[in-house]
């Protein structure tokens, strides 16, 4: 009985020892297998386990590649773009370049100068109402004495605005002084002279509203294919005639020149601020005396030709 109680004894003491070493070493083979699957709790959570942790996620980096590229390659060529384009287009907008190009923008179109002269739509400027003229000149700023009573005044010509309006006057240039003067022309420009002394009969033309004494006879000049010079003096803020038809200012002495008179009158300004009015008379003349061989006597004495 001794014996069979020791054995019994030894048994349940055995029996005892693989229970508690089942229960302690039988857990432990299987955590391993359950901590692959949440690598990253186990390496949060167990200090032990992270030498485990780390020799399995190089394993699962190799495996996990082929679900992190898509995500990496996708997004990077296809999202980041997009948003680089609307950030660059907006800047623009936010430096407002074109919100300061428009305010200055409403200060230049207002200023109707390149609409004025159009001159089709509206009407010609009217002559002045009066001349000023400097006190201590007795002429006005081009140096014009003062016009007679009851003639037109002059109308600068940058003030001058062209209409569609047709009207008519006549025109006519002649030289009947030269033919008794014939023996002061050079020779070589005698067979310039018409036997009549008539370079232009008086011939009807068209002008338009606003169009002054030059205008016409330039174009008129152009379209008979008759020679015509002139130069610009700004002093007398007009055009000065030298010479007509090959015939110059001198050609016949020193007080030969070309004149101008409208009505029968000769202005004391010059052509380019005479402003035509419908059915005027222009008539060009040469004069060898200064005006008083063409019945200027007024222009004679202030020594003013055109």
């Amino acid at each position: 009985m001794k014996i069979t109680k020791t054995k019994l004894v030894s048994g349940i003491v055995i029996v005892v020892a693989l229970v508690a070493s089942y229960l302690f070493m039988g857990p432990q083979p299987n955590n391993p297998t359950k901590l692959p699957a949440p690598t990253t709790e186990a390496a949060g959570q167990q200090v032990e386990g992270k030498s485990q942790v780390a020799q399995q996620q190089p394993d699962s980096s190799k495996a996990e590649p082929s679900a992190v590229q898509p995500l990496t390659e996708q997004p990077a060529s296809t999202v980041k773009p997009p948003e680089a384009a609307p950030t660059q287009t907006p800047e623009p907008k936010k430096a407002v370049p074109a919100k300061e190009s428009d305010k200055d923008s409403p200060k230049e179109t207002p200023t109707p100068v390149a609409n004025q002269p159009v001159g089709s739509q509206p009407p010609a400027s009217q002559p002045a109402d009066k001349q000023e003229i400097d006190p201590k000149t007795g002429k006005d700023k081009y140096l014009t004495e003062p016009v007679p009573s009851g003639k037109p005044l002059p109308v600068e010509p940058q003030n001058i605005k062209i209409s569609d309006k047709a009207m008519t006057a006549t025109l006519s240039v002649t030289c009947l002084t030269i033919l008794d003067n014939i023996k002061l022309l050079d020779k070589e420009k005698v067979e310039l002279v018409p036997k009549d002394g008539v370079i232009l009969p008086a011939t009807k033309v068209t002008f338009y509203e606003g169009e002054s004494v030059f205008n016409v006879l330039q174009r008129e000049m152009k379209k008979h294919k008759i020679h015509m010079e002139f130069v610009n003096t700004p002093i007398y803020n007009s055009a000065y005639i030298e010479g007509i038809n090959n015939l110059y200012e001198f050609d016949v002495g020193e007080l030969s020149g070309w004149m101008f008179k409208v009505n029968g009158w000769f202005p004391n300004y010059g052509s380019s601020r005479y402003q035509l009015k419908d059915g005027d008379v222009i008539e060009w003349v040469y004069t060898c005396d200064l005006g008083r061989d063409v019945g200027d006597t007024y222009n004679a004495m202030g020594a003013t030709k055109q």
